[in-house]
Formats: structure tokens, sequence, C-alpha cells
């Protein structure tokens, strides 16, 4: 890493770790960095360590690693596909992993590891099913991405259709999560989400390099040895099991995997594939998002979907004018 991405990487891990830091001490109870202090070392009392460990630091912990893992996500597809729209929320596959989540929940009344499964099956799927449709003599960019934002928009009246059809209890449930929230996470509902994203993340790096070299052209990567085909489908893959683990747990949040991309390839200076970026991007976008959803609009509490949804509008009303004063 050259000298800029490590500065940047470390202004990024401070801002996240300050971030956290708020998230763990502001609330409808104020606790001090000292009573935190206490309550890592086994002190302190027994209703603040129910606040902080059972209460707050899942959710911060989930936040980073969700945002980590949907900047990731945006990163692959962006950089396979070479263009900015490229992300899993446009494409449609965190649609299509929440899909597979409402017909766990609605239709089935599953677990949460179960959901995690149908979310996996329902992104695997959805992203099986544009490529294919995508498919003419190979995959054109353009293509591939008005194929998702068509089987996106399709599975959204689907998503729609299971809401009206469920109980009143399921279908509150799916309406909170079809807007994406971080609110009720507890340690019990996250290590089959955890173990999916670990795992993934891993690969994600051992296949690092070799997206590196595919963002150089697929004749470059073939001469250097990279199995181009394989390894394209294996990050695709990755990218869509990031995305529907996370969908799974918090529900489909949109545009972290959009913008976190972009964000870190202007902190890099142009340097494509950044992933460390990507990662520390998407995880301050969330975690920054969810402290604004829980603070700003006091005494109510909004969905973090909500926040990335106003925060990805104004950055395409933002990039729309751009490209108006270009022309």
């Amino acid at each position: 890493m050259t000298r800029r991405l490590w500065l940047h990487t470390l202004w990024l891990l401070c801002a996240c770790a300050l971030l956290a830091y708020l998230a763990m001490t502001r609330g409808a109870l104020q606790i001090s960095g000292e009573q935190i202090w206490q309550i890592l070392l086994g002190q302190g009392a027994s209703n603040v360590k129910l606040i902080v460990l059972e209460w707050r630091l899942p959710r911060v912990l989930m936040a980073l690693l969700i945002g980590a893992a949907l900047g990731i996500s945006g990163a692959v597809f962006q950089s396979l596909l070479r263009n900015p729209l490229g992300s899993p929320d446009i494409l449609g596959f965190n649609t299509g992993a929440y899909s597979g989540v409402l017909v766990a929940l609605v239709l089935f009344n599953q677990s949460v590891t179960a959901m995690t499964g149908a979310a996996l099956i329902g992104g695997i799927a959805t992203a099986a099913l544009v490529y294919l449709f995508a498919w003419r003599n190979g995959v054109e960019t353009f293509r591939l991405i008005i194929v998702g934002i068509s089987v996106r928009a399709l599975l959204m009246a689907l998503n729609s259709w299971l809401i009206i059809s469920a109980s009143l209890e399921s279908a509150l449930s799916a309406g909170l999560w079809s807007a994406g929230s971080l609110n009720g996470i507890t340690w019990a509902k996250t290590p089959p989400v955890i173990a999916v994203l670990l795992l993934a993340l891993l690969l994600m790096a051992l296949l690092a390099r070799r997206m590196r070299l595919l963002e150089m052209g697929d004749d470059t990567a073939c001469a250097l040895g990279v199995p181009v085909e394989r390894s394209r489908m294996w990050l695709m893959l990755i990218g869509v099991v990031l995305t529907a683990a996370s969908t799974a747990l918090v529900g489909p949040i949109s545009f972290v995997a959009l913008l976190a991309p972009q964000i870190a390839r202007r902190l890099g200076g142009g340097v494509k594939g950044a992933l460390p970026l990507a990662a520390l991007c998407g995880a301050l976008l969330l975690i920054a998002a969810d402290f604004a959803a829980q603070h700003l609009f006091l005494p109510y509490q909004l969905p973090v979907g909500v926040i990335t949804v106003i925060l990805g509008g104004l950055y395409l009303i933002a990039l729309l004018v751009r490209e108006a004063r270009r022309q």
C-alpha cells in the first residue's frame, strides 16, 4: 500500500473507532468511557452490563461487520463489471436475498439460521437468473445492469405480494425488515451470519490478487496465469454471499455497496481494488447512518436503511449535476 492509502486507512479506522465509542456511550442511559472499561474488565452494575454487552455492543459490531461486507461486495461488482453502478443493490441481489428471507419468514415462520440459508439461496438464485438472461455469447456490462434492474422490479412486486398475504405480525416484521434495520440485534441472532460473513471475507482475501489482475483486462490476466472465467464466477459468488448474509440479519440496506467503493477509490487516488479502504468506508457509512438514525430524530428512531437511502439519493443527484455541467 502507498503512503496515501496507509494515511486514509488510519483516518478511517479512527473515525470508525470514534463512532463506535459514541454509539456505546450515547442513548437513553448515558454511559461514560470509564464505565465501559470497567464492564470490559468484568466489573460494573448489572443493568449497565446488560445495556452495554447485550444491546449496544452487538449492534455496533454488526454495523461495522455488515458495513465492511457491503463495501467489499460493492467493490467486487464494480471492479468486475467496470461500472460504478454495478453494485448488488442496483442489480437486485439484495432484493433477491430479501425475497428468500420473506419466504422463510412469511410462509414457513423459520428461525434466523433458516432465514440466513434462505437469503443465500435467494441471492444466489437471483444472481444466476440475471446472469442467464444477460448472457449473449458473453456478458456485456450495460445489458447485465438493465437485466438486474428489471429482475429487481419483479422481485419487489413479489415481495409486496408476500407481505400483504402474510399475517399481521409477520407483515409488520417484514415491513420493518424491508427498510433495513439494526434494531433488536442480539448475540443470539448473529452466529450464523457472522460465520458466513467471516468465511466469505476469508475467501475474498485469498482471491483479492486475482481481482486486481482481472482489472487489467482478461487477456492480461490470462497471460499472467489467472483462470479468468472461474475466478470471475467465484468473485461474483462471494459478493452475492456477502450481500445475502447481511440482508438475512438486517434487511436490504441500500446504497452502502454503491457508495463505499467509490469513496474508497477517491481516497486511494483512483487505485482500483483497494478492498481494505472499501471495507472501512462501508463500515463507517453504516455505523454513521445508524448513529444518525438513533439520535437525529428523537424521540423517534428510524431504520438505518432510511438514512442510507437519503445518502444514496443525494449522491446520485450530485452525480447527475456533475455530469450535466460537463456537457
